[in-house]
Parts: C-alpha cells; sequence; structure tokens
C-alpha cells in the first residue's frame, strides 16, 4: 500500500479500510531508550529484560497489547454467542524472547484466558474464536508459537 498524504483513509483489498493508525517514535532502542506515541498518551523509558534500568521492554509492551486486543476479541466472541461476559474475566498473556544459533531472536507466546461463570465449552469456544479475530493473533499466525489456555 503506499504512503497517502491526501488524508483520505486507507484501502486495501485484503486488510480493508484503516480505521486508526498508531504512531510511535522510539530512539536509543531497547538498552535505555524511550518511546513515545504522537498523541503523547503513552510515554516509555526502555531497558534490557532483567536488566539494570526502570524502564519497560518490547516484550512487556507487546504482551499488553496482545493481550488487551485479544480480550477484547473475546467480549465480542462472547456478545456473538449471546454470552454474558464475566466482568472478573481476565487475559495474562506471556511473551518468551529465545536466542538460537540457527535463527536468531523469535518469540513465543502462551495467552491464558479465565471466563468465571462461562460453561467450560462455551468459554472455549469463546477462546478459541477469540484468537481467530484478534488482530494481534493474526499477524503473529505462522510465525510465532501461541498457545491459548482456559484457566
Amino acid at each position: 500500500m503506499e504512503n497517502n498524504t491526501t488524508g483520505s483513509p486507507q484501502v486495501d483489498a485484503q486488510t480493508g479500510k484503516v480505521i486508526y493508525t498508531a504512531k510511535a517514535h522510539t530512539v536509543g532502542g531497547r538498552d535505555g531508550g524511550s518511546s513515545r506515541t504522537s498523541d503523547g498518551r503513552l510515554d516509555v523509558k526502555l531497558s534490557l529484560p532483567d536488566g539494570p534500568g526502570n524502564g519497560t521492554n518490547p516484550e512487556q509492551l507487546f504482551a499488553v497489547g496482545w493481550s488487551s486486543c485479544y480480550f477484547s476479541a473475546l467480549k465480542l466472541e462472547a456478545a456473538k454467542r449471546k454470552v454474558r461476559f464475566p466482568a472478573d474475566a481476565y487475559v495474562d498473556a506471556e511473551v518468551d524472547l529465545h536466542l538460537s544459533d540457527e535463527n536468531g531472536y523469535s518469540l513465543s507466546a502462551r495467552l491464558n484466558v479465565s471466563l468465571p461463570g462461562v460453561d467450560r465449552e462455551i468459554a472455549q469456544e469463546i477462546t478459541d474464536a477469540g484468537h481467530q479475530i484478534c488482530p494481534y493473533s493474526k499477524a503473529t499466525h505462522g510465525n510465532v508459537k501461541v498457545e491459548t489456555n482456559l484457566i
């Protein structure tokens, strides 16, 4: 898709109309850098996992983004099934950073879902369907080993 400078919505046959674009500016990278979104709502210092400094790291940011997106997908799937979505539902995301001699760096993840009070079979359907419609899950499909677990 070409860069659109006219301000009109971009459309791609495969991905559809752009409804939102997040913009972030990063300097210094994960080792002591910082990132800030164009609207100023997110302004974070970065640090290495388990390293010095009080910043966050890309894996934590990815886990937060993915789990919040997936949570919303679960709510949509519950609504489609006319299932009351539990007020105490949650998603715990775990994102692993791997290093191998053959492939360099890669990620794997676990999305652990709790839907208290929902019949286990229905909760599993919602969990699986949510993974199919979540944009983060779609983006990682075939690239990141992912487990979805109903807990």
